[in-house]
């Protein structure tokens, strides 16, 4: 119960001689420049690359990877340090974009593969590197730590969504609707994104070594080496019944942005606005959320301030979800689209926060297992958007994803409730 209560991590070397708010801001940037060019690239997959469902495919089975890498993502980050985890992860993204100059099964297959593996460690790093960097900056400054873990990640996350708007804008400068269906400009814009990338990861090298666990690392290296050991660690971790209770919120938020890069850019903006306008309307979506982000995180003080964060922004997406349920034509009007994206933004935005902030909060000794259990069941609910995309139709999508959401919210205020009666008891 202490450790529940408590939210200061020891460092075991003095941190008051790093920079903190200064290696948020590297990150944000990092993220930004390589997040720019995947994400816009992403976006364009389902509408780009149709021959066969190339695109479509190729996200399924990067995302298929990135669930069964995320696994062991925990161990390899420990193994490497998450600066240089972040890296090395960096460069999947490099490579996808590039097998996009040839898409073909030879080139976009082994990229995807490769990038699944690459995802699962850049984002277990990302969140015990900005989570690490937030116990320290509270702990030297001696500042409410779910506070400063909530603004740390309002920032990131705010900054991070900023790629959807930029992204976005370029591909809708560059590309255009040629003769007979075809879009010209592609090799521009992925050269372009091509450059985004690299300096994004030259970025990275310039991160502040984050040494918080070294000494743990020094003592159980050789235990987690062992499968025997990672198999306890991770079934240990899914025994508990908190992350039980949150594992469906942290699978819909994979639902909820594969629904946006596979459903509403393919059924509703695509037909009413053509393959161009992918990158304007998800310019609309990326500005919302990085409104989105970066006040939810303002707003976050605890879990209590969590709960209702979590709760509106359910609420929106419930909406956005009904309104298309009831409502959809294929023939919607343009402004009506757009509201849908911001609407939609808003949700994302929040959840991105709210889910990292609670992580942070509740599983600080084990951050690198936690967000490797996040990715886990956001990137096999993302794979099987993807893969069921082609055989469901938009209607029965709206209907999975608003059953999943009713439930997701359910367990996780079932989940707070319980906390928050724990931390009653304790005060009297």
């Amino acid at each position: 119960m202490d450790e529940e209560i408590s939210l200061v991590v020891e460092s075991s070397s003095p941190s008051n001689t790093l920079n903190h708010k200064r290696d948020v801001h590297i990150l944000c940037w990092a993220f930004i420049l390589i997040f720019l060019a995947y994400n816009a690239v992403q976006n364009l997959e389902s509408t780009i690359n149709t021959e066969g469902d190339l695109g479509t495919i190729s996200l399924g089975i990067l995302y298929v990877s990135f669930a069964v890498f995320s696994v062991v993502a925990s161990v390899v980050v420990r193994q490497l340090g998450t600066k240089n985890a972040l890296i090395f992860g960096s460069t999947g993204f490099w490579l996808f974009i590039a097998a996009n100059l040839m898409p073909t099964w030879y080139s976009m297959v082994p990229a995807s593969l490769f990038l699944g593996f690459a995802t699962s460690i850049i984002w277990v790093a990302q969140g015990t590197y900005l989570t690490s960097t937030a116990h320290s900056h509270a702990n030297d400054n001696d500042l409410h730590e779910g506070a400063v873990i909530g603004t740390f990640n309002g920032q990131f996350w705010g900054m991070y969504a900023c790629n959807q708007l930029v992204g976005n804008v370029i591909t809708l400068a560059l590309l255009r609707d040629g003769k007979g269906g075809e879009t010209t400009g592609t090799t521009l814009l992925f050269v372009m994104f091509l450059c985004s990338s690299t300096i994004g990861s030259i970025l990275m090298c310039f991160l502040s070594k984050r040494n918080d666990k070294k000494e743990e690392l020094q003592d159980s290296s050789a235990t987690f080496s062992s499968v025997a050991s990672l198999s306890k660690t991770i079934l240990a971790l899914l025994l508990d019944i908190r992350i039980l209770l949150v594992i469906p919120l942290q699978a819909y938020s994979g639902l909820q942005q594969a629904f946006v890069w596979a459903e509403y850019t393919k059924y509703l903006i695509k037909p009413a606005l053509g393959e161009r306008g992918v990158g304007g309307a998800m310019a609309v979506y990326g500005v919302f959320d990085t409104i989105c982000s970066v006040a939810a995180g303002r707003f976050t003080s605890g879990l209590l301030s969590i709960t209702i964060i979590v709760s509106l922004g359910a609420f929106i997406q419930a909406i956005v979800l009904c309104l298309l349920l009831l409502n959809y034509s294929g023939l919607l009007s343009t402004l009506y689209l757009l509201l849908i994206g911001g609407m939609w933004g808003i949700g994302n935005g929040v959840l991105n926060t709210q889910l990292c902030a609670f992580l942070g909060i509740l599983f600080k000794h084990d951050l690198e297992g936690a967000f490797a259990q996040l990715n886990l069941w956001q990137s096999i609910s993302i794979a099987v958007v993807y893969f069921l995309s082609p055989y469901i139709s938009f209607e029965t999508m709206i209907v999975i994803m608003l059953t999943a959401l009713c439930i997701s919210i359910l367990g996780f205020l079932f989940l707070t409730l319980q906390i928050e009666k724990l931390f009653s008891r304790h005060a009297f």
